[in-house]
């Protein structure tokens, strides 16, 4: 069939039919298809969105903290001890906590996370998790504070489930702070307690311990106290400095958040070499071997060592403690900082510790490669990593972040090892930097998390664990445009934005970790471009950094930023579970030489989508269709200019918006192929 002024055809989306003006007929049955969903509602599609948190005189309207912005501090000073023969955590510490909110405080909160393994707990019954055993959970020995002469009294708490509220003999007023007194017990988990727990390896039993310290609930200026109990979710945290000692055997090492202060009380002559050298070292130094391991005594010695940590600006700490760890470092390529007061600059480190199991070429010996990369892309891309130190643990595979530690897995290995490194590490900046409640928003930490760990794969040595398709991201295919449809046709997903506390349906990574990620992605290569969303996510990290941003923060933060009022794609993507779904309708060709297509949305979230022509004389023309095209219906009649027969038309040729029914976003002149 030629082409010219005189000849038309017309094309339908359920039968091609081909119209000439001389008598031709011919019509071939496309695949039927799916059951169409109801009319998109422009109207409800582009409505004004009223976000869930108002501005105030806390939360500007730009998305910025406010110009009376404030938020509490808590300091500890904690000492702990390990009794590995009974598997017993004891510890004493002192809070110092500073009100510095317009209220007055009658009672403190505060989080009892080791309660989460008590029989009666509330997560037996309503978490995700289920273990197989139980403790006792904390045991609170005693609870004092302090007066103004230093004199410490005893004080009315009382324990409720996850949570202790302290009833103060005098209410903390604003802008003033108080000294709490906790010593407490408990027996560490095995390793079915998951995040923190005691397990074995060939050399002797591996310590990782979080959550081990009573830690004070936040305070803030949305709820006032936020005392949802641990159910098994994540946290929510203020930001303080954290001085701790941990008395372990003599012959176990630790390795923990922030910088060890006392190095020459706990290393040998040997090991403080190693680690200068490290400091100096591009490549991984071995500073305790496996040699080292396997010809020390596995006996659990009778005398103890205790190391001295601190952690400034920080919300938590965590480590970990065997005598059957190998330990590897080397420096990051990043300004050196002054570990702590009056100390002088150092080179910063990334290490690894994992006992014999992990070793080799493909796996743990790769660890510290893998930290360097995460540590120093990150901190160029985004924003500066804060502390001395990255570790990365090799354990029972908790898979579980905190600031400058992280728990993985002794048997990881290859692709597998450098993505959980790189999300577990990637925690640093959310929420361990920019301090998002986790408890109730989780796809602020792992889903902006897990998009920085897609490009972070991209950018790994020339491309070798890329695209990231593991169970955060694109699992199936590596195509996050495919891989998504099938969550966004599953109607067991809630919202991204339904609270993190309330139990989720279906696969747990879909909805917090790759459709929050995914989306992310989508407004920086489709929507917005990458060089003002980048700008913009910068922004939102520096301005939010030790603080606790909401979702209105971000969603305003990033419409103000970027010159956008996404409210259509908020709406859709994060407040509801609509999805992109175009069709070719009309395909004409004019008297006067124009291609005019007719393209259908039957979708509720009109992402920008590329429509490509293919002609007979091998040139392609590509059009894109902004979002708000649809704002005037759900029918728009795109027109091109042609002096050539036409070949073919794809709607998203490159797959790059997660249309979910694609058997309708393809004409091909068929007739034209025939001959």
């Amino acid at each position: 069939m030629s082409f010219s002024g005189n000849h038309m055809f017309y094309y339908k989306s359920s039968k091609l039919i081909i119209l000439c003006i001389f008598g031709c007929l011919i019509s071939t049955s496309l695949p039927t298809e799916a059951a169409e969903l109801p009319e998109p509602d422009p109207s409800e599609i582009f409505a004004p969105l009223l976000l869930p948190d108002a501005p105030s005189a806390y939360r500007s309207g730009d998305g910025t903290p406010g110009p009376m912005a404030w938020k509490n501090q808590t300091d500890y000073r904690i000492h702990v001890q390990i009794l590995p023969e009974k598997h017993l955590l004891n510890g004493q510490e002192e809070i110092r906590y500073q009100n510095n909110s317009p209220s007055t405080l009658p009672v403190l909160w505060v989080q009892l996370d080791q309660n989460i393994y008590k029989p009666d707990a509330r997560a037996a019954f309503a978490s995700q998790w289920h273990f197989p055993d139980h403790t006792a959970g904390m045991i609170i020995q005693s609870v004092t504070v302090s007066d103004l002469k230093g004199q410490k009294h005893p004080v009315q708490f009382q324990i409720s489930d996850t949570r202790l509220q302290i009833v103060l003999p005098t209410a903390l007023k604003a802008h003033s702070d108080i000294r709490i007194q906790i010593n407490w017990s408990y027996t560490i988990p095995g390793s079915w307690g998951g995040r923190t727990a005691v397990s074995q390896s060939r050399n002797g039993e591996i310590y990782e311990i979080a959550q081990f310290y009573p830690r004070m609930a936040v305070f803030d200026d949305i709820r006032g106290w936020d005392t949802l109990p641990y159910l098994g979710d994540e946290f929510y945290l203020d930001y303080g400095n954290i001085d701790y000692d941990i008395t372990v055997p003599d012959n176990f090492i630790v390795a923990a958040s922030g910088v060890l202060l006392n190095e020459k009380d706990v290393l040998s002559l040997h090991e403080q070499e190693r680690l200068q050298a490290a400091r100096q070292s591009e490549k991984r130094v071995l500073i305790r071997t496996q040699s080292d391991v396997e010809n020390s005594s596995h006996q659990i010695s009778v005398k103890t060592k205790t190391w001295h940590f601190l952690m400034q600006n920080t919300r938590d700490v965590a480590f970990v403690t065997s005598a059957a760890l190998l330990w590897d470092a080397a420096k990051l390529d990043l300004p050196p900082i002054s570990p702590a007061l009056g100390r002088p600059v150092e080179a910063r480190l990334a290490m690894s510790v994992y006992p014999v199991e992990g070793v080799g070429p493909r796996a743990w010996d790769r660890s510290t490669e893998y930290v360097k990369h995460t540590i120093e892309y990150f901190s160029h891309d985004w924003y500066m990593y804060p502390w001395s130190n990255a570790i990365n643990v090799g354990g029972h595979g908790a898979a579980m972040e905190y600031p400058g530690i992280v728990f993985d897995g002794m048997n990881d290995r290859d692709a597998k090892l450098f993505w959980i490194t790189t999300h577990e590490l990637g925690h640093s900046w959310f929420p361990m930097i920019v301090g998002s409640n986790e408890r109730r928003n989780g796809f602020m930490d792992e889903g902006f998390n897990t998009f920085i760990d897609s490009l972070a794969s991209l950018h790994f040595n020339k491309g070798e664990f890329a695209p990231k398709h593991d169970s955060e991201y694109a699992p199936y295919t590596g195509k996050p445009a495919d891989d998504i449809v099938k969550v966004l046709m599953d109607p067991v997903y809630q919202p991204i934005i339904t609270p993190s506390n309330q139990g989720g349906k279906g696969e747990r990574h879909a909805i917090p970790y790759f459709k929050a990620a995914y989306g992310l992605e989508l407004l920086r290569s489709q929507i917005i471009g990458p060089e003002r969303f980048d700008r913009a996510f910068r922004h939102y990290i520096e301005v939010w950094a030790y603080r606790h941003p909401t979702p209105s923060d971000f969603f305003r933060l990033i419409n103000s930023d970027t010159g956008e009022d996404l409210s259509w794609f908020w709406r859709g993507w994060y407040l509801k579970t609509w999805s992109p779904d175009y069709a070719i309708g009309d395909v004409k060709y004019t008297l006067d030489g124009k291609l005019k297509i007719t393209i259908l949305n039957k979708g509720w979230l009109p992402l920008p989508v590329d429509v490509l022509a293919k002609w007979t004389d091998g040139t392609t023309t590509l059009v894109r269709i902004p979002t708000e095209v649809w704002s005037r219906g759900n029918r728009y009649t795109l027109e091109i200019q042609s002096s050539s027969r036409i070949s073919s038309i794809i709607i998203d040729p490159g797959h790059e918006i997660p249309d979910i029914d694609r058997i309708n976003n393809i004409f091909t002149d068929k007739y034209q192929s025939e001959n």
